[in-house]
């Protein structure tokens, strides 16, 4: 079973938050707060923040630009999962995904279901990592960006999560490019 191994000290990551929205400011983002209130509760560093219309091209950018940052270990976008016409968040980030996290997705409705019922059927959250950054696509909901983080992100973004959690594998993340 999972828990928080307290023999192991906390190692703090360097996350950017990334709002999808054609209409948020950042004065408005309630989403984008709720996750740097969290991250930043929990002991993390904000890193960068920015908000992005609803635009593949645009969106896409912002992430590879992000993943080339050594200062930024992880990015947490929210909107654009849905399922209407601007909704390209996850396009935009299957586009700059070297591998995807499938379970993410998963996991994230498993836990919908718990609060939305079938409801999150709706939902496309994704997770994936590139150049040695995960990146995970939220729903632009304060609510759902809570459930993501107390629920999957919280723990596996601490390193003293036990059996596993993303912190640990950090190092690794990249070790295919130095076996030339």
């Amino acid at each position: 079973m999972s828990r928080i191994d307290e023999s192991r000290d906390f190692i703090p990551v360097r996350i950017a938050v990334l709002t999808v929205s054609d209409t948020r400011s950042l004065e408005e983002d309630r989403s984008g707060d709720t996750l740097v209130e969290r991250l930043t509760g929990a002991g993390h560093h904000l890193a960068a923040r920015d908000i992005v219309q609803d635009d593949r091209e645009a969106i896409a950018a912002r992430l590879r630009e992000w993943c080339a940052d050594p200062e930024i270990d992880v990015i947490l976008s929210t909107g654009g999962t849905g399922l209407t016409g601007r909704d390209v968040t996850v396009e935009a980030h299957r586009d700059v995904y070297e591998k995807e996290i499938d379970a993410f997705g998963t996991v994230f409705t498993i836990v919908s279901m718990q609060k939305i019922g079938t409801s999150a059927v709706q939902s496309r959250a994704c997770g994936g990592v590139a150049q040695g950054t995960y990146l995970f696509a939220l729903p632009g909901s304060p609510g759902a960006c809570r459930d993501a983080w107390d629920e999957i992100l919280r723990l596996q973004l601490d390193y003293r999560h036990r059996p596993c959690n993303f912190v640990e594998i950090f190092p690794r993340l990249e070790e295919h490019r130095r076996r030339k």
